[in-house]
């Protein structure tokens, strides 16, 4: 794992390889590369997806993956590679709450794991970014925050307007930590999917949630509110108009004075005959 790290650096995505491999050492520390079998993988695959869903699985097992395939092919550690099946991925999942729900589940957090949450139904920023926040990236004054390319998955700077609401809550952490936003017990937060989130949402009644679905909720308010895709899609941060078409359906009402214009001209059409 040491070594695999060492030669993806320079990936987007490298803290958040360094968190997953932390979780997985609990279930590979110490193990020898060629006693790994493909059903010790399916296990640990397994335990994931009870804990959060078949894509965050799969995510896992994907770095696995790639690991035993560098030692395998490139390394010469091991002469094969044990398979690991994937699970099946439902295909643009949007998730989003009401603001009823979102409350609940706010006073159903503990304190930190609350600021965190409020904050991501703020701004839409991604997990990662939330937890890896720093005070270098925050501008109170101006009321911004940014997102730098090689921490942004669709590797383009993130500007970030903070309303009133992500602006209480960074006031709220000033004085905890030198460097991270967001922290608890004096350390910085590194993981988000734990017991007291899960058992949260149970008492808020929300099944089927992940942390990411906050981003989704996020922008289901704003399009729900008449932001257009083009500017949510800025506001977000996404790569493609494609990513935020999926949103649209959200918006009919706002869609109908569009469509009203059909009716005009057909009127006037009709009037003229």
């Amino acid at each position: 794992m040491r070594k695999w790290m060492q030669e993806t650096s320079y990936k987007r995505t490298h803290h958040e390889d360094l968190l997953k491999l932390d979780w997985l050492m609990k279930f590979l520390r110490n193990r020898v590369l060629s006693e790994i079998t493909r059903d010790e993988v399916a296990a640990i695959g397994l335990h994931k997806k009870r804990e959060a869903s078949n894509a965050t699985a799969n995510r896992y097992l994907a770095l696995i993956r790639s690991i035993l395939r560098k030692a395998c092919l490139e390394w010469e550690w091991i002469d094969r590679v044990p398979k690991v099946k994937m699970y099946p991925e439902p295909k643009r999942r949007v998730r989003w709450i009401a603001p009823e729900q979102a409350r609940a589940l706010l006073e159903a957090l503990p304190e930190h794991q609350r600021e965190m949450t409020l904050f991501a139904l703020a701004t839409g920023l991604r997990q990662s970014n939330v937890t890896g926040l720093c005070w270098t990236q925050v501008h109170l004054k101006r009321r911004t925050a940014w997102v730098a390319a090689d921490e942004a998955k669709g590797g383009e700077d993130i500007h970030i307007s903070l309303c009133d609401l992500a602006l209480e809550v960074l006031e709220r952490q000033r004085g905890k930590h030198p460097e991270r936003v967001f922290t608890y017990e004096g350390k910085p937060v590194r993981y988000v999917n734990t017991k007291a989130w899960r058992n949260a949402l149970k008492r808020a009644g929300i099944a089927d949630f992940r942390w990411h679905d906050l981003r989704h909720t996020w922008a289901s308010w704003l399009i729900q509110n008449g932001t257009p895709l083009y500017d949510l899609q800025e506001m977000g941060g996404w790569k493609s108009a494609a990513m935020v078409r999926r949103y649209a359906h959200l918006a009919p009402a706002h869609m109908a004075r569009h469509a009203a214009v059909v009716d005009g001209l057909l009127r006037v059409t009709s009037t003229a005959q």
